[in-house]
Order: C-alpha cells, then sequence, then structure tokens
C-alpha cells in the first residue's frame, strides 16, 4: 500500500473514532437524551465527517457560492468537533477526579459544560482567524549594509486562497501590511489553498501591494498540489517576483528562495542551496523556505535570516503540541543562534477550518539590525 493511501485511511479511521467518541460521551453524560434521539444523533455524528470528506473533493473540483458554503459548514465542523472532543475529554478527567475523591455529582453538568466550553472556544476561534495581528521584531544581521539599517520587512506566509479566503482577505491584508510601510515583503508559501478557480482574481489585490525593494514569493506545499506552474502563471501579472532556487541581490542583502520539494526525488536541502547561482556565504543574506526545517544546512551555508512558515501553529488547539514535537522549538517564533535567526510564523489564513485557537494569525514585521 503506498504512502498516500495508507495516511488517508489512518486520517478517515481517526475522523470516525473521534466522533464516535463524542457520540458515547454525550450518551453517557446527558443519558437524558431520548431512545428516539439517539438514532438521529448517531446518522449525525456519521453523515459530518462524510460531509467533511465530500464537500473537500467537490471544493477541488468545482468553484461557486453554493460550493463555497457547503465546503465551509462542514470544514468548521471539524474544527469544532476537534474541539468539542478535547472538551469531552477534559469532562471526562474531571468526573473521573471528582469520582476518586467523591464529590458525588451529576455527569449531566459535565456534558453541558463541555458543549458550552467547545461552542464559546469556537466562536473565538471563528472570530480570531478573520483577524490576523500585527507582529513586529528586530533581527540583528552581522554587517549589514547601510541600505537596510533600520528597514521593514513584512513577512506573510500560509493565506490558504481559494475556497474560503477569497479576494477581499486579501484586500484587507493588502492594507494592513502597507500600513507598515515596508522596504519588502516576502511571502513564504501556501499562498493558494489548492481549489478550483480563477487564480488570477484570488492575488489581484497584490498589484496594491507597495514595497520599494520588492515583493518575492516561494512556494509551500499547497502550491505543489494545486500544480506550481498555475501559481507562477496567477502571479505573472503581479509585481510579485518568485525566487524559484534563486537569489535576488538588492544593496548588498542577499534574498534566497528555496522552493517547496516536488516529489521524493528532488535533491537535497543542502544541494539546492549550495548550487544556487550568485550566492555569496559571507554577504549578508535571507532565506525564504516554507518549511522551519533543514536549519543545520542554513546554518553551515552561512544564511543569516531564515523566514518560514508552514506549521500555523497548531492552528486548532491542542495540535500545537503535535507540531511541536515535529519541529522542536522552531515550530513558532524567534530563535537566534550565533549569526543565525529563524522566524516561523504562525500564518495569516487558515487551511480546513476557518478557525484558530490556541495562537493568532499574524502579519510579521522585521527591523533589520546591524551588529559587527
Amino acid at each position: 500500500m503506498s504512502r498516500i493511501p495508507l495516511f488517508l485511511l489512518i486520517a478517515i479511521s481517526i475522523l470516525f473514532l473521534a466522533h464516535y467518541f463524542v457520540y458515547v460521551s454525550l450518551l453517557y453524560f446527558l443519558g437524558s437524551i431520548a431512545f428516539e434521539h439517539r438514532m438521529p444523533l448517531a446518522a449525525a455524528l456519521i453523515l459530518l465527517p462524510l460531509s467533511v470528506i465530500a464537500s473537500s473533493i467537490l471544493a477541488h473540483r468545482r468553484d461557486g457560492f453554493i460550493t463555497r458554503v457547503v465546503y465551509f459548514c462542514s470544514s468548521l465542523w471539524l474544527g469544532v468537533g476537534l474541539t468539542l472532543v478535547t472538551a469531552l475529554t477534559l469532562a471526562w478527567a474531571a468526573w473521573g477526579v471528582s469520582n476518586i475523591i467523591r464529590l458525588n455529582l451529576n455527569p449531566h453538568g459535565f456534558g453541558l459544560a463541555a458543549l458550552g466550553l467547545a461552542a464559546l472556544y469556537s466562536g473565538y476561534g471563528v472570530v480570531n482567524a478573520w483577524h490576523p495581528r500585527i507582529v513586529s521584531h528586530s533581527v540583528r544581521i552581522k554587517d549589514l549594509p547601510p541600505a537596510w539599517r533600520g528597514k521593514r520587512l513584512v513577512h506573510i506566509s500560509d493565506i490558504h486562497l481559494g475556497t474560503i479566503l477569497r479576494a477581499d482577505f486579501l484586500t484587507k491584508l493588502v492594507a494592513k501590511i502597507n500600513a507598515q510601510n515596508p522596504a519588502m515583503v516576502l511571502i513564504t508559501g501556501d499562498l493558494f489553498d489548492g481549489s478550483h478557480g480563477d487564480l488570477a482574481e484570488l492575488v489581484a489585490p497584490l498589484n496594491r501591494l507597495t514595497a520599494p525593494k520588492g515583493i518575492y514569493f516561494v512556494t509551500g506545499n499547497h502550491e505543489t498540489y494545486l500544480g506550481v506552474e498555475r501559481a507562477y502563471e496567477a502571479l505573472r501579472n503581479t509585481p510579485v517576483k518568485i525566487l524559484d532556487d534563486e537569489c535576488a541581490m538588492l544593496d548588498g542583502l542577499q534574498v534566497i528562495g528555496i522552493s517547496y520539494p516536488r516529489g521524493r526525488h528532488s535533491a537535497s536541502f543542502a544541494t539546492r542551496l549550495a548550487g544556487i547561482r550568485g550566492f555569496d556565504p559571507a554577504l549578508p543574506s535571507v532565506l525564504l523556505f516554507h518549511s522551519p526545517s533543514q536549519v543545520s544546512a542554513a546554518k553551515t551555508a552561512g544564511i543569516n535570516l531564515q523566514l518560514s512558515g508552514h506549521v500555523h501553529q497548531g492552528q486548532i488547539f491542542p495540535l500545537q503540541f503535535i507540531t511541536r514535537m515535529i519541529f522542536g522549538k522552531y515550530y513558532h517564533g524567534l530563535h537566534t543562534e550565533g549569526d543565525y535567526t529563524i522566524y516561523a510564523t504562525s500564518g495569516v489564513g487558515t487551511w480546513g477550518p476557518t478557525l484558530r485557537t490556541g495562537n493568532r494569525p499574524e502579519i510579521a514585521v522585521i527591523t533589520l539590525v546591524s551588529r559587527p
């Protein structure tokens, strides 16, 4: 069995097991559910995961208002469902503790508390997802050229334009970015979500971006799902400059872009970086790479600042614990080690559910500072 079908089988199994857990938990904590209502509840908890799968397939094949509404609702349930699973898990833990210390409490209250917590936290998550914040950092770069001292870079990633997040969302982002007066805007992949539709229309607001030193883009994994050439074609009528394993020299600062790997037979990251024409490890550099990985190779190559995204800081609680296990401390935030700094953003958009809990979507503003 190939890896992709095996992954899908595991994901679908987890999806249905989670819904079974919700069903069993609700019956236990809310024992007052009448027998005639249990079958509709069971049917709903079977149809909901099926709707997530069906709407995802539909969204990647057709574009339209009805498709977007169906996808929004079904995918949102995926996030709400995860939040409900978390809340019910806490309810089981609290119920277990109450039994151990013999409080003799009614389980009904634990169930209602779990439902209320899941509803409130999910509501917050939906509002949060639509309101990215500005986060500001200063990064010291050795021997930074005078032309770049005190200049601002805006770093964005993981917008996921497509079925849900449309051109109007990007228009608001552009206004927020322009308000920061950036010298340069850097987009580290997953600009698109991989859905069907007019991609050029989605990215048209990028024409209103103002950045004197340029706007640069590298692909993420979702561009590889969508089709890299489709993404490139959509961007060709915008001021965005694509860096496909390339280096741009801008007033003494090197901006290097490594595209997301296409397939298992891609050359190693270190080999690709070493083979970039014009790259000089002795000169100040900013590396754009979608994933907050390859830290050791970037350090060895002499990179000063790496900008990445990809991880969404988990997007929905408690997934950040899993992403931290995979990517270590680099899964989010600013980390400086000697002459090397990496910033992994939580991203500005969402994948799947238009919901964010446990973190905030962000536009990162980085001020460059020189050091000896």
